[in-house]
């Protein structure tokens, strides 16, 4: 078990209460993919991950959602709950770096539906020795696998990148990087306001796609007093989250595709036993 502290935000957002709705839950967390409810999906995927120790549900209601189908998850012990306030950036700011939620700190969203084990270790490994950092994909990992998925595209000089809702805080430095975070999380589907967030001089170089997306990242946190780093991914899953009926549609084929591949594999080692053994 590892010294990382998991939070995932499982806390509503305007406009998606029809999209849980529809699905007739409360929550959007709660939406199942995959056989079982998102939250629950993602909370077994970091128990199962090496690096995290503990894990905190984020939510306004988070106790709430442990019931039902995922009961199991109260009674977890590496897993508790915390109320989230007005806003991601506050709400984060104010459990990090607590007892409950000790540095460091991995955040993610209960809609990560296709969120795995090698996932968060890649990003953990590749976010060492800086305050703050952020996953992104690009766009060609994703549009290779998935041609057909519509995702938004920050570019710059070495490529076009969407964002894989994983977020470090290692350090009581990431303090100065919550509100940051937040900002660039509300604003990921509108491009040229996220880049105002980098200064004039690194936007001006990013809109001109003169800047890579590791060097933005730099400039942007040294300009804000702490150590930002972009981790680029190479998994095509890690962009695609749970937002709207078509990514669940899509993570719903994706998930069927992970499950049949075990039952392939055994069949295809029973068939090679078959032929080994046969006079």
């Amino acid at each position: 078990m590892g010294d990382w502290t998991a939070i995932v935000l499982a806390g509503r957002r305007p406009g998606e209460n029809d999209f849980a709705a529809a699905h007739g839950v409360a929550a959007k967390a709660l939406i199942r993919a995959g056989g079982e409810p998102m939250l629950g999906r993602v909370a077994r995927v970091l128990l199962d991950s090496p690096s995290i120790g503990r894990i905190v549900i984020l939510a306004q209601e988070a106790e709430a959602l442990l019931a039902g189908e995922l009961e199991w998850m109260a009674s977890e012990p590496r897993i508790a709950t915390a109320q989230s306030g007005d806003g991601i950036s506050a709400s984060v700011g104010r459990l990090a770096g607590t007892s409950a939620a000790p540095y460091p700190v991995l955040v993610t969203t209960a809609d990560h539906a296709l969120l795995q084990p090698e996932m968060v270790e890649y990003f953990i490994a590749g976010a060492s020795g800086v305050d703050v950092a952020f996953a992104m994909v690009e766009r060609k990992t994703v549009e290779k696998a998935h041609p057909d998925t519509k995702r938004t595209w920050l570019k710059t000089a070495n490529g076009h990148f969407s964002g894989a809702n994983l977020f470090a805080l290692l350090t009581p430095e990431s303090a100065l990087g919550t509100s940051f975070w937040a900002r660039a999380e509300k604003d990921r589907k509108r491009t040229l306001k996220l880049l105002t967030f980098l200064g004039l001089g690194t936007f001006l170089r990013a809109v001109t796609r003169t800047i890579s997306l590791e060097a933005a990242a730099e400039r942007a946190g040294r300009k804000a007093g702490f150590r930002l780093r972009a981790v680029p991914l190479p998994f095509a899953e890690a962009a695609i989250d749970v937002d709207k009926p078509s990514d669940l549609d899509l993570a719903e084929r994706i998930l069927a595709a992970r499950a049949a591949l075990p039952a392939a594999a055994a069949a295809a080692a029973a068939t090679a036993a078959g032929r080994s053994s046969a006079p």
